[in-house]
């Protein structure tokens, strides 16, 4: 994993997708595993995978995590083999919930544990990683942090019948607004960025509803350069939101 070359650093959490090939949610939906071979490699690993190609073609390290015993240690050896992360990306997502039954949508229902995998994800995660990455980004005075959300976090919703709990959400998007506010004025760019929508990736590529309506999906490669186009904004015009929605839905709010 060693930066010979002194490439500036983006580091990823969460490359892979629950909707890849052989993701959970793919499993969960379909029962198997799928054929991605005939799908364009920007796809077959959603979102962090769009990033992880984007970025190194930028001309970046790229170092991809998943999850982590221990994000310290995690993070000792990309500032050892790879330097400083001149941009982090969370991108750490969650299906449980997805496997509930119908009839158990109320939170009398949701058995602690779940909680507590959702908020461990959505709010503690950025929490832990922002502590390792923000003080070396705030002495050199430059860097980004940059949330991947959903449409969730734009106000707290019942959960429905397949979805994840996406309660904790709206805390993730709660934090990125209050490091918006300590960390903005020493150079660093937070934005918490919501998808709003169905992301294209081999799992949901073969749901019904994509198959009879594809102009609903979003294009992976697309949301990373909305990424890129952030990490890279004049910081007299810092971008702190960003809703992406495909033009046939209506955006969430």
């Amino acid at each position: 994993m060693a930066n010979t070359q002194g490439k500036p650093v983006a580091v990823v959490i969460g490359a892979t997708s629950k909707w890849q090939s052989d993701g959970r949610n793919t499993k969960l939906a379909h029962g198997k595993t799928l054929d991605d071979k005939d799908l364009p490699v920007g796809v077959r690993w959603g979102v962090g995978g769009a990033l992880a190609q984007k970025f190194a073609k930028e001309g970046f390290f790229t170092v991809l995590t998943t999850r982590q015993e221990s994000i310290e240690a995690a993070f000792k050896t990309i500032r050892a083999e790879a330097g400083e992360p001149e941009i982090l990306i969370y991108n750490a997502g969650y299906l449980e919930g997805r496997d509930l039954p119908a009839g158990k949508e109320l939170l009398e229902h949701i058995p602690v544990e779940m909680f507590d995998v959702a908020h461990a994800i959505a709010t503690r995660g950025p929490f832990l990683v922002a502590k390792e990455v923000l003080p070396a980004m705030r002495k050199r005075g430059s860097g980004s942090f940059f949330f991947s959300n959903n449409a969730k976090s734009l106000r707290g919703t019942k959960r429905n019948t397949g979805e994840s709990l996406y309660y904790p959400r709206v805390m993730m998007r709660t934090v990125a607004q209050v490091l918006t506010e300590e960390y903005s004025e020493h150079g660093i760019h937070i934005a918490n960025i919501v998808i709003d929508g169905l992301i294209d990736s081999p799992g949901t590529r073969a749901l019904p509803r994509a198959h009879n309506n594809p102009e609903i999906i979003i294009n992976p490669m697309k949301i990373a350069e909305a990424f890129f186009y952030l990490h890279t904004q004049d910081k007299s015009c810092w971008t702190h939101e960003l809703q992406l929605t495909p033009y046939s839905t209506k955006p969430s709010h």
